[in-house]
């Protein structure tokens, strides 16, 4: 069974730093390369042995407070650090958030118990037929949104641009992982032209930072 998220027990500080190095990191986290592989070592000797250690150690003020003077990394840099890790672990999206759903849909999940896009991805993961037949609500519909809660697994995706990408052929994140950036960037611009999902224009570097985040999506 394929986990929402990454394995973060699994992934060890090295693996982050590499991540950290091959990613086009957005310009407030440019300071996380600066001396990257220093403080990555400073961290281990500290005790932080995987990406589950740091999620933990960075939590809480008194626990970041903790660990800079333990490791002698700078608090600031601790911070920022914790926000760009806390990013590869998007928050489930509720669906009261897909206004574009038969609310009928929305309802009888609900009352199955499943209230998000986690619970949707949990529940269909072995594919949605059973689960429709189960609620009664509509196949193709039903498939449409875990298609959206497959996407919204990936770093910056919303329920609206995951609508987007599934229009432009990439309805699930092994698909964008997979995608070509610059054919990926034409779809997604058609797509959003013939539906009008969202407002504005999405660049074709902020596509190429789409399909690698999708790479570190389980």
């Amino acid at each position: 069974m394929t986990g929402y998220y990454l394995e973060e027990k699994s992934i060890g500080l090295g693996a982050l730093r590499k991540r950290l190095e091959a990613s086009d990191l957005i310009p407030s986290q440019e300071p996380l390369l600066d001396g990257l592989g220093d403080k990555m070592a400073a961290l281990q000797e500290a005790g932080i042995a995987s990406l589950a250690d740091l999620r933990t150690a960075l939590k809480t003020q008194k626990s970041l407070t903790s660990l800079s003077q333990a490791s002698g990394v700078d608090p600031g840099y601790l911070r920022l650090l914790r926000r760009t890790v806390e990013g590869f672990f998007p928050k489930p999206r509720a669906l009261k958030e897909f206004d574009w759903l038969d609310k009928g849909i929305v309802t009888s999940l609900e009352n199955a118990g499943i209230t998000n896009t986690r619970q949707v991805f949990d529940a269909t993961c072995s594919g949605a037929g059973a689960l429709a037949k189960e609620i009664g609500v509509d196949a193709k519909k039903l498939k449409q949104l875990v298609a959206v809660s497959d996407l919204c697994r990936i770093q910056w995706v919303s329920p609206t641009f995951a609508r987007a990408l599934a229009a432009a052929g990439a309805p699930s994140a092994a698909a964008v992982a997979e995608a070509d950036p610059e054919r990926l960037f034409q779809a997604m611009a058609k797509a959003n032209q013939d539906a009008k999902f969202y407002k504005g224009k999405v660049g074709l570097r902020d596509v190429r930072r789409l399909v690698r985040a999708a790479a570190y999506t389980p």
